[in-house]
């Protein structure tokens, strides 16, 4: 009886003692951060509202005052992409919310999104789609915007049917091929137009039920505009990095096993040097590694007229699920 009475005891003052020593063990300062044994659960850093954080390959270019594809810009409703030379005045009460991702692998751009605003009073809604598709890294056997229609029109779904074929039309005094079809069982209607714009394949698709505003969204493509000297730009040449083009070359050292795509697009100065390199997508260390590689790159001038004049092209580097171009794959493993 009495060892029973001593052993309540001791348990009755052991459980008297527990929260002191809890408060004893409890760390003077409290983690500052998080976590499942801090008293602050609000992080130091906050990710800003609509940005999304992406750890992996992505698009770069070795310098930031060279336009890029995906470089436009959206400024009091206007539409602007230095390297197509395109100006395109939104209509009114028509916003991009979003912006598109980074181009992918094969070469695809998204430029603009644009939808009604909250503002809009029409009685049918509608989307604008501009988006652009290298040529350089195309993974159908394309040389023109015509031929990707053509493709599209040929490989539409069961459900989809042609509406208009495709034909030759012109806005801002560029020619465009104009295509449209529809979908008879959401009663959706799509109108398509295409351009060969500085080695892409530029379309506007414009998507509604309502065809009498997709009629007005096509009068209103009137106010766009593109550059009509392109004396300045560069010759767009698919295959120009080749063996037979090249003088020197260095083969980049990648210190990592990846086996990710990396098609890159590169500018050629009169003289042969690379003077620009532009990652459509890839990792840092690749990025890092294909520039310090071409800093030693030396290309045979190349004349047109007895002038010589700067080239734009692709190589792609690493494993792709696209054709690569003969005699420049470079392996990242």
């Amino acid at each position: 009886m009495q060892s029973r009475f001593l052993h309540a005891s001791f348990a009755l003052a052991l459980s008297a003692c527990l929260p002191a020593w809890t408060q004893l063990a409890k760390p003077q300062t409290p983690a500052r951060n998080g976590g499942d044994f801090s008293d602050n659960a609000q992080p130091l850093n906050k990710v800003p509202e609509g940005v999304i954080l992406v750890k992996g390959a992505w698009s770069s270019a070795s310098d930031s005052t060279t336009p890029l594809p995906e470089g436009g810009e959206i400024t009091n409703n206007v539409l602007t992409n230095r390297y197509f030379g395109m100006t395109y005045p939104l209509p009114a009460d028509w916003v991009q919310k979003y912006e598109g991702p980074p181009p992918s692998e094969s070469g695809r751009y998204v430029l603009a999104q644009i939808s009604p605003a909250s503002t809009y009073k029409g009685p049918s809604r509608g989307s604008i789609l501009i988006t652009a598709q290298d040529m350089f890294f195309s993974p159908l056997s394309a040389t023109s915007a015509l031929d990707l229609v053509d493709y599209s029109k040929d490989h539409l779904q069961v459900d989809y049917k042609v509406e208009l074929p495709p034909s030759r039309t012109r806005i801002a005094n560029q020619p465009f091929t104009f295509f449209a079809y529809w979908s008879p069982v959401s009663e959706m209607h799509w109108y398509v137009l295409a351009a060969d714009i500085r080695c892409h394949a530029v379309q506007i698709v414009l998507t509604s039920r309502d065809t009498k505003l997709l009629e007005s969204l096509v009068a209103d493509l009137n106010k766009f505009e593109i550059a009509k000297d392109r004396s300045l730009e560069p010759v767009c040449l698919k295959d120009y990095a080749r063996e037979e083009n090249l003088i020197t070359r260095a083969d980049p050292v990648f210190t990592q096993h990846k086996f990710n795509a990396v098609p890159v697009r590169i500018v050629i100065d009169k003289e042969g040097n690379v003077k620009h390199i532009h990652f459509l997508s890839a990792f840092p260390d690749q990025a890092k590694a294909i520039t310090d590689a071409m800093a030693h790159w030396k290309f045979k001038r190349y004349m047109r007229n007895g002038q010589p004049l700067e080239v734009e092209t692709g190589i792609m580097f690493g494993h792709s699920n696209y054709p690569a171009f003969p005699g420049t794959t470079a392996t990242t493993e």
